[in-house]
């Protein structure tokens, strides 16, 4: 569980170097068939941000934690990556795409913990 945390706390900190915003953190690890523990969510505001972001997040993850994640997929548009790291995937969106897919609830069981975003406010823009 432990090596779990420190992973979502370094993906959290390299979404946060880039001022990646309305991150979410969804624990899937009590639901039956979920395909990793928890998702990571969050958004950037333009194809290169998001871009940025999910660069920043395999970085920060193989500095700390020596790990490189088992699959990217996205890149090309860079409008919704998907970063895998087995226990943890992560999920970064345009703001457009965020909505469309509402991913924070597609398990309306899992806990979902919102985090403040760099500029100290729990973001709600991108949610239903």
């Amino acid at each position: 569980m432990e090596q779990v945390r420190q992973l979502l706390d370094a993906v959290i900190e390299g979404i946060e170097e880039k001022k990646g915003e309305g991150i979410v953190v969804v624990d899937l690890s009590n639901i039956e068939g979920a395909i990793c523990r928890n998702f990571i969510i969050c958004q950037g505001n333009s194809p290169t941000q998001v871009e940025a972001i999910a660069e920043s997040v395999g970085e920060t993850v193989r500095k700390k934690l020596g790990e490189k994640p088992a699959g990217v997929a996205g890149l090309e548009q860079a409008l919704w990556v998907a970063i895998d790291f087995t226990d943890v995937m992560v999920h970064i969106f345009v703001p457009e795409l965020r909505q469309f897919y509402d991913l924070e609830h597609l398990w309306e069981d899992a806990e979902v913990e919102r985090l403040e975003d760099h500029s100290g406010v729990v973001s709600e823009t991108s949610f239903k």
